[in-house]
């Protein structure tokens, strides 16, 4: 995506650590033309398949998951990093590590948001190591769900996370495939 490729040269960071910072955009400050531009572009490449729920993790999936929610007319579900006194033991969960924060997040979904035999597309912002996505995968599996699809907004195509979803038999379409982010500099896959 031409579009999310010229966002990122023009407003990404590199940091040490090969850590691309879109916060500008994409993780902390939202552009919504480039959210919507991202539903659309997911809609479009996911047009062969049915979708009935979208599901992402809080909070930088939820943008981009809203967006291609709103674009398919179907509902957004998230699952949450946090606990909540209103997360009870009626829920699902798995564990994602985050390969930005360090940390492993015990994610979780309430079981009344997914429906046995849903169509789910997974769409989140970052794809490295491939924990969250798989994470999600599980939950939707949980519940008795079939994944038809992971969007990714930004893949570091450099670590084994889409290699890691494909394995497992998923069909993973990134709309910008991060090749290295070596000298500060970002290039993409297709470059």
């Amino acid at each position: 995506m031409d579009l999310l490729k010229q966002k990122i040269i023009d407003e990404g960071q590199v940091l040490e650590g090969d850590i691309l910072k879109i916060d500008s955009f994409l993780n902390h400050q939202i552009d919504p033309e480039m959210s919507y531009a991202m539903g659309r572009e997911f809609v479009n490449i996911f047009s062969d398949v049915k979708v009935d729920k979208v599901l992402t993790i809080e909070a930088s999936g939820i943008a981009i998951g809203l967006v291609t929610a709103y674009e398919f007319g179907v509902k957004m579900v998230f699952a949450r990093k946090t606990k909540s006194l209103l997360l009870n033991d009626d829920s699902y969960t798995a564990d994602a590590y985050s390969y930005t924060k360090q940390v492993t997040n015990h994610i979780t979904v309430l079981k009344k948001f997914l429906t046995a035999g849903e169509n789910i597309l997974i769409v989140d912002d970052f794809l490295a190591n491939g924990s969250a996505a798989l994470a999600l995968c599980s939950i939707a599996e949980q519940a008795g769900c079939k994944v038809v699809g992971i969007g990714i907004a930004v893949e570091k195509a450099f670590q084994d996370g889409e290699e890691k979803l494909k394995a497992a038999g998923y069909r993973v379409e990134p709309l910008a495939r991060i090749k290295s982010l070596k000298g500060g500099r970002v290039t993409f896959v297709e470059d």
